[in-house]
């Protein structure tokens, strides 16, 4: 059902069993996990899908071996089930990831590693390499019979040098082990919702729409584009709107301090040397103040990061020049020989991340952990419980999600149907299962749309299994590669535009695509991309004119790009 639809049912008196405001990973995940179960379901955000938090991620499936530290062992060990789950349902998005840890120091943390467990200890510091060989064991058990993923390994200086000749020589060991990469995480948002509404017609997902209040048994929404606002009756709403959290509640009426959130801001980086340097491995360490960083293969651009840093409102969150500064030396510290400046950085990005609130005296002690805060009865101006979901991450989002979910569905009186544990996602439907089974595949889709086997490879490779039905729309009449960007053709662009609910240029540039991201636009490419678009949403020239404005604003803005 595309956006029209959508808002053409809510003109009527728009009841719902349950109304999810806000479309990041969580909300997505519990509106996927509700509609296989039969619930009727409207999921809607102020902005695009995945477009606040869940687009400032680190890219990671990942466990968080420092969580053992903090005593977290039962969301280490979901972590690290889901990181599994995520790389064999999403095989297409998701791929294990060798990660390698530097360490230049041996004893360091041994003392304050169970101080910090004990809760006598908040202050940051380097952990050595026998702190990391005990956490590393630790965190393969927790894999336990779901051998997706190696166990790690440790090097010593000669073996490390050999294998990564730029790295630091002042190295004492490094370890590796593997988790997983989320190649396109914006990508893998939206094919959860299109999974949704296929499975059920009564789940509906709509961007570009607001909460803007509500009493008693009605609530209002508002249409960002037109300033349109609709009433809507829900029986219970989940608050997934990340770090905007309490903003949210307030529209309810409701007084909430659930979120302490903290800002971690990242690079992309186009530095060939680096990019070979580091080859398939993610390097993953502390700096000397404690911090985790990192330093990550996309695609052929390098991703760095992460800060975390306290924050009061989640939309002043920008990349500041310190953290850049302090980046820059992080890589300079591990890879001393290679020279970074600002003239590699492509895209810049901040998010924050929607903690609990605490009183911890570091940001690295506040739980990563999820939890569910019911607001209900004569606390509210409203005559329905609210659900506010507060924490969580990418990697443990599906659990979270079954975790709501089980509490909606039995407060709507519903059994579970159907659970999400194997539920293959988007493009991951029928992937082959091994890699000589791809290339017969692909020449069947080949044979059957027209299209060379090159570009079925490409869209393939963006798409996953998707590719098939991709391929096909490309194939109906003749198409035209981009002048400004050959990969791309026309028809593409055309059947993202209307299958993939695109409602600005941005949607397409920066979570559509990986285009802006990884440094690939210039300013003939936004505008040829703009005229695909609008010849499928049926854009005149005022209206193209107005998104290739907006974008260029928001990449100069946001992102640092300035075409």
């Amino acid at each position: 059902m595309n956006r029209n639809q959508i808002l053409s049912a809510l003109k009527q008196n728009y009841e719902v069993s349950v109304l999810i405001v806000g479309a990041g990973i969580n909300g997505i995940g519990t509106f996927r996990d509700l509609a296989l179960n039969g619930a009727d379901v409207l999921l809607i955000d102020r902005a695009d899908f995945c477009s606040g938090a869940s687009a400032a991620s680190s890219h990671m499936a990942h466990g968080g071996i420092r969580y053992l530290e903090n005593g977290e062992f039962r969301l280490v060990r979901e972590a690290v089930q889901e990181r599994n789950r995520m790389i064999q349902n999403a095989p297409h998005l998701v791929k294990p990831l060798p990660t390698t840890v530097p360490m230049f120091k041996v004893f360091s943390g041994l003392f304050n590693a169970p101080l910090k467990f004990l809760r006598l200890l908040d202050k940051p510091s380097e952990r050595g390499s026998i702190v990391i060989k005990v956490g590393l064991m630790f965190y393969d058990a927790f894999t336990g019979k779901q051998r997706t993923v190696p166990r790690h390994q440790f090097q010593n200086r000669k073996s490390s040098l050999a294998r990564w000749d730029k790295l630091n020589p002042k190295i004492i060991n490094t370890a590796t082990y593997y988790d997983g990469a989320i190649l396109q995480p914006e990508r893998l948002g939206l094919e959860l919702i299109l999974d949704a509404e296929t499975d059920n017609p009564n789940a509906r997902a709509v961007n570009y729409m607001s909460l803007s209040g509500g009493s008693g048994d009605t609530l209002l929404l508002r249409d960002e584009l037109t300033d349109v606002v609709y009433e809507v009756k829900p029986r219970l709403v989940i608050n997934a709107a990340g770090p905007w959290i309490d903003f949210a509640n307030r529209s309810l009426g409701l007084s909430t301090h659930f979120i302490g959130g903290t800002k971690g801001s990242h690079l992309v980086i186009a530095h060939p040397e680096l990019r070979k340097a580091i080859g398939d491995n993610e390097f993953f360490f502390e700096n000397k103040d404690g911090r985790i960083v990192l330093i990550f293969p996309l695609f052929d651009r390098v991703l760095v990061g992460t800060s975390d840093i306290g924050i009061e409102n989640p939309d002043e969150a920008h990349c500041t020049e310190e953290e850049v500064d302090y980046f820059l030396g992080m890589i300079a510290r591990v890879f001393p020989g290679i020279k970074v400046t600002r003239g590699n950085i492509v895209y810049r990005f901040s998010g924050v991340r929607p903690l609990s609130a605490s009183h911890a005296k570091n940001t690295g002690q506040i739980t990563r952990d999820h939890e569910i805060q019911v607001v209900s009865g004569d606390l509210t101006g409203v005559n329905f419980p609210v659900y506010s979901l507060v924490g969580g991450k990418w990697t443990s989002f599906r659990a979270f999600s079954e975790q709501v979910t089980d509490k909606a569905l039995g407060f709507l009186g519903k059994a579970r149907l159907k659970d999400t544990q194997s539920l293959p996602i988007g493009g991951g439907r029928g992937y082959p299962a091994k890699p000589e089974e791809i290339k017969p595949k692909l020449d069947g889709i080949a044979a059957g749309t027209g299209l060379s086997a090159e570009r079925v490879q490409v869209l393939f490779e963006r798409y996953g299994t998707r590719a098939g039905q991709i391929a096909a729309f490309i194939g109906q009449i003749n198409d035209m590669p981009l002048k400004s960007l050959p990969s791309y053709s026309r028809r593409e662009i055309g059947y993202i535009a209307q299958y993939e609910k695109v409602v600005h240029l941005d949607d397409f540039l920066m979570r559509r695509s990986m285009l802006a991201m990884l440094g690939r636009l210039t300013r003939a490419a936004v505008d040829e991309i703009c005229d695909a678009l609008g010849e499928f949403l049926n854009w005149d020239a005022q209206r193209k004119k107005e998104e290739a404005a907006r974008s260029f604003k928001l990449l100069a803005e946001k992102h640092g790009v300035r075409l």
